[in-house]
Formats: structure tokens, C-alpha cells, sequence
């Protein structure tokens, strides 16, 4: 349950159009739904801003399929992530809403009230082999209401490709930098924009780059002072914590 439908709940009690038993047989799901194989948490839009994510990797499609329908059941925006295209079918039987996005391996569902946009995030890319992961931060922004450019391809190797989309990345509030091989890029960006740069390695490379931790590393020693790095591949993380900070920008910036 999500504070826009909390609120509506208690106004409805206020003026009497539904009863204190009504009230509280819909209140027992919160803070949490216990489903036995998981526990549904339904307050974590109020909590911290955002509904709870579904991790599909390691679920059945059936538990997919159940935990989908009991965040749906409040109205929000469902965002499932490592999801499979035999998950999201059996989803859409049920919420022929709900779309796939292939490359970023997520399932979404819109419902309800969509909000404006405010400001936007930047995600940039070094490589077609990052898209994966790159589509996976844009997914998940935009499914919390996020605004974003996306600017793929634009790695170091060719630095003038990344300088060419200099003037959108500095109206950005946050960039989102994808990058595996050395992982340069995230420095690279860092140094260029006055906003946070969220790194995030990638698993691509040859094996020197040891499956992402060669990129990590060197996004953990950037000498660009706003970069913060999250784990290997995690695009999620990468969009998520963009998403908290263009919001809290945003609502700055409309405030003065």
C-alpha cells in the first residue's frame, strides 16, 4: 500500500463510506504480507518512497506470478528485474499491461496515476556489451517515475563520442556510468559533470578483467570525487539509488 492509497483509505473512513472493520481487514496486510515462500513488503513505498522490487532470479514462475499479484493488488507500479520472458507471459495473462523489456530482463507494469517527471538522469554507456546492464538502470528509473537520457556506446576508447553529448549530461542530476574492460569511464564522466556519477562495472571483458572486478576496482579508486560505485552488473542499484537522488534534486530545485 503506497501513501497515495493510505491516504485514500483514511479519507474514506472520515467520511464514512467505509466502516473501522472494513478498514482494518485491508490494514492487516501492512506492514507485510506473509505468502509462506515470501513476505511481501507493502509499506515500503511509505517507508522509502519506492515500492519493493521483485528479484526473479532463483523464483519459479509461479512465485513470480505471486508475489506480482499481491503488489499489484495496490495499485502501484510493479517493476520485476532478472526476469524471463516465460515469467513475464505468465504475468500477462493475468495484467495485459504489463511489458518486457528484453534487454534489461525486467517486467513492468503502470497503473494508477503516473507523476511529472522532474529533472532527469543521464545514463551513459561505454559499450554495446553494457546495454544489458544499462537498460536495466533505465528500466528501473523510469518505472519510479524518473526522466532519462540514455547516451550508449560512448566509451573512452573514443572519447569524442562521450564529449558530443556534453551539454545534455550537464543538465543531468545524476549520470549513471556503465563500463566494463577498465572501467575508465565513470572517472572520465565524473570529471566532466558538477552532479554524483553512479558507477556501475560490468562483467564484460577479456579474462584479465576478471569477470567486472578489474572495473570495479578501478571505479573504487576514481579520482573523480563524485563517483560512488555499486556491485558488478547490479544496473538495478544503479537506477535505483539515480532515482532517490533526482527526486531529492528535483524537489529542491522546485522548492526555491
Amino acid at each position: 500500500m503506497n501513501e497515495p492509497t493510505l491516504r485514500k483509505l483514511l479519507e474514506s473512513i472520515r467520511k464514512g463510506k467505509l466502516d473501522v472493520d472494513s478498514a482494518v481487514a485491508r490494514l492487516r496486510r501492512l506492514p507485510f504480507e506473509d505468502m509462506g515462500f515470501a513476505t511481501v513488503d507493502h509499506h515500503r513505498a511509505i517507508r522509502c518512497g519506492f515500492p519493493e522490487v521483485i528479484f526473479c532470479q532463483g523464483k519459479t514462475v509461479e512465485q513470480v506470478g505471486a508475489i506480482f499479484r499481491a503488489l499489484a493488488a495496490h495499485g502501484q507500479n510493479v517493476l520485476a528485474t532478472r526476469a524471463t520472458r516465460e515469467m513475464h507471459q505468465a504475468v500477462l495473462d493475468e495484467f495485459p499491461a504489463a511489458q518486457y523489456h528484453p534487454a534489461a530482463r525486467a517486467i513492468v507494469l503502470r497503473q494508477g496515476r503516473q507523476p511529472r517527471p522532474a529533472g532527469h538522469i543521464a545514463v551513459v554507456a561505454a559499450g554495446t556489451s553494457d546495454l544489458p546492464v544499462a537498460e536495466e538502470a533505465r528500466v528501473t528509473a523510469e518505472a519510479f517515475g524518473q526522466r532519462v537520457t540514455e547516451h550508449y556506446d560512448v566509451g573512452v576508447a573514443g572519447i569524442h563520442r562521450l564529449l558530443a553529448h556534453n551539454e545534455t549530461l550537464q543538465k543531468a542530476h545524476v549520470v549513471v556510468a556503465v563500463a566494463g574492460m577498465e572501467g575508465a569511464l565513470a572517472s572520465v564522466v565524473g570529471g566532466l559533470v558538477a552532479v554524483p556519477v553512479i558507477a556501475v562495472p560490468t562483467s564484460v571483458g577479456y579474462g584479465a578483467s576478471f569477470g567486472g572486478l578489474s572495473a570495479l576496482l578501478t571505479m573504487l579508486n576514481s579520482c573523480a570525487s563524485n563517483v560512488s560505485t555499486v556491485n558488478i552488473d547490479n544496473g538495478f542499484a544503479g537506477g535505483y539509488i539515480a532515482s532517490l537522488i533526482n527526486r531529492q534534486a528535483a524537489g529542491k530545485r522546485k522548492a526555491h
